[in-house]
């Protein structure tokens, strides 16, 4: 609930704008989450027990959390949103191919963010044991290959919003189907480490800026209730990193981890087939 009501107000704040910062925002939940496993790092080297650890951030951040909630805009999801053409009132008016319409819309943008998932849990579940047991790496570099996906991903993120202004949601998210298919293709072809991590860093930086383009399509969808394509999408989104990480292992079984890792080239090119179902531009109003 909270993930898609803070992406609902990160992208009324975006209209208000009139131009992307979304990418930002999930570029500021990387660093969190990478500043998270240090804190978590830290004491566990400190020796501090889990329930004081656990205790002390709930605390600390639940805090912030309620001094942030001060800052945010006033009034419902919708006040701000300028009108759109046969609607009444937040429900759009119906038309015999509207829902239609909209569900296999919303059918191709729930794919496109299961191919990001793919590709972000290869680099937080599996590329650590790709690196230990197919390459032979030791455990200082084998934690890396995570490492470089996150680190290109956040950079991605963090610079993700000036690239779609100017190239538009469509072409970034192809553009990165591409380097993703190509960066684990790499991985995977050429199986030594520093391909891997270049790999892995290329799919890192190819999914950057893919899960907040299908969040802000979602919220755009006409034919349905406000808020409803980002709750779907939201949770098509968890479906796909619940299935991830047990195909990938079934497939490992039944083959080599080297050869289910081709499900993460095979998202790439979902991302490079379904990028045509963003916008070729954001919308005027955003």
């Amino acid at each position: 609930m909270i993930d898609v009501a803070q992406n609902a107000h990160g992208l009324r704040v975006q209209r208000l704008y009139r131009r992307s910062i979304l990418n930002g925002f999930h570029g500021l939940w990387s660093i969190g989450a990478v500043s998270g496993g240090l804190l978590g790092s830290a004491a566990a080297g400190l020796g501090i027990p889990l329930a004081v650890h656990l205790g002390a951030s709930a605390v600390v951040f639940g805090l912030l959390s309620l001094l942030a909630f001060r800052a945010l805009l006033p009034g419902g999801d919708d006040d701000d949103r300028e009108p759109v053409a046969g609607t009444a009132g937040d429900v759009p008016a119906r038309r015999p191919d509207g829902r239609r319409t909209a569900v296999l819309a919303l059918a191709a943008l729930g794919v496109l963010a299961t191919c990001g998932a793919f590709v972000e849990d290869a680099g937080s579940s599996w590329s650590a044991l790709y690196l230990r047991t197919e390459l032979g790496a030791g455990p200082a570099v084998a934690g890396l290959g995570f490492v470089a996906l996150s680190a290109a991903m956040t950079v991605g993120r963090l610079t993700g919003d000036r690239v779609v202004d100017r190239f538009g949601q469509r072409l970034v998210a192809q553009v990165g189907g591409v380097l993703i298919a190509v960066g684990m293709g790499l991985a995977l072809a050429v199986p030594s480490v520093a391909s891997t991590l270049i790999g892995f860093a290329l799919a890192g930086l190819g999914v950057a800026t893919l899960i907040p383009a299908v969040y802000a399509a979602a919220d755009e969808l006409p034919g349905l209730r406000r808020g409803t394509g980002l709750a779907v999408i939201n949770w098509l989104l968890r479906i796909g990193f619940l299935v991830s990480p047990p195909l990938i292992g079934v497939l490992a079984d039944a083959t080599s981890l080297r050869v289910a890792l081709l499900t993460v080239v095979a998202a790439g090119l979902g991302a490079l087939l379904l990028g045509g179902a963003l916008r070729p531009r954001l919308p005027a109003t955003v």
